[in-house]
């Protein structure tokens, strides 16, 4: 259909417009040189002489995993699964480490006594409050577990069902700064005897191993050392906590609905287009 004298005007008013709108930004939309680029330098090898080695080099134990006997729940619905019986599972299936005479998570295991349901989660109970995450990618939510150890550490463990059966999937524990998810990763940061830094380690699903691996192990520099009274260097110290939520505030999200992250964890900046 030919355009009739109307339709004409308005695509010529559109056409008019638009080379305006490309005259303004100064910009033809032709392939424009970047500069010069540094020259891609590949991995020089050192010592090629040496073999390789047969055996592994450490074993950090993060493709072990345990299944959980005696606990189960309708559906597989993890919810359903009490935290502080699943700990007490653990307990039972390491003495050595829980109920000998020298084991050393044997304080820990006596305080359990104050862990009588899931209103009594923290507090004097080790166990934390349970969070609720798809770690896995089964679209079905994983329980990750906190428990308080003897000297300031902190066991972290994620558990799974597969085959109708709890697993655990994590357990590691380790003097702790904090602890986040971000996706379906895992964050737990150390403090370092580095003044000025700390140690990052991400543990991420693995369908293979089927279980959580260290995939990632940082030491990180979160800030300046200062000179301490004794001549010796410090970290900075943080930023101060805070200020306390109003009671006309309203309430959080549970758990289960809210984003598992440390307080520390500062919002990424944003950033704004602009137009030409």
């Amino acid at each position: 259909m030919t355009p009739t004298r109307p339709s004409r005007l308005v695509l010529a008013a559109l056409a008019a417009l638009l080379a305006a709108a490309v005259a303004g930004c100064g910009d033809s939309g032709a392939l424009r040189g970047a500069g010069a680029t540094p020259t891609a330098v590949g991995p020089a090898r050192l010592w090629p002489e040496l073999p390789p080695a047969s055996t592994a080099a450490l074993d950090y134990g993060e493709a072990d995993t345990e299944t959980v006997t005696g606990i189960t729940a309708p559906g597989d619905d993890i919810h359903k699964v009490d935290p502080i019986a699943v700990f007490r599972a653990e307990v039972g299936r390491h003495p050595d480490e829980y109920s000998a005479v020298h084991a050393p998570y044997r304080e820990t295991a006596q305080q359990l006594k104050y862990c009588t349901g899931k209103d009594t989660l923290g507090g004097k109970c080790p166990i934390l409050q349970a969070y609720y995450r798809d770690l896995t990618g089964d679209r079905k939510d994983d329980l990750v577990l906190g428990i308080r150890f003897p000297q300031n550490q902190l066991a972290v463990r994620v558990y799974t069902f597969e085959h109708h059966k709890l697993v655990q999937i994590m357990g590691t524990a380790d003097s702790t700064i904090s602890v986040e998810v971000a996706g379906r990763d895992v964050i737990i940061r150390s403090p370092s005897t580095l003044p000025g830094y700390e140690y990052r380690t991400v543990w991420t699903w693995d369908p293979h191993q089927h279980a959580m691996l260290a995939t990632r192990d940082e030491i990180l520099r979160v800030g300046t050392p200062r000179p301490t009274r004794r001549g010796t260097i410090g970290p900075v110290p943080s930023a101060p906590p805070a200020p306390p939520v109003s009671p006309s505030a309203s309430p959080s999200a549970s758990p289960s609905a809210s984003q598992f992250v440390s307080p520390s964890a500062s919002p990424a900046p944003s950033t704004a287009a602009s137009t030409p």
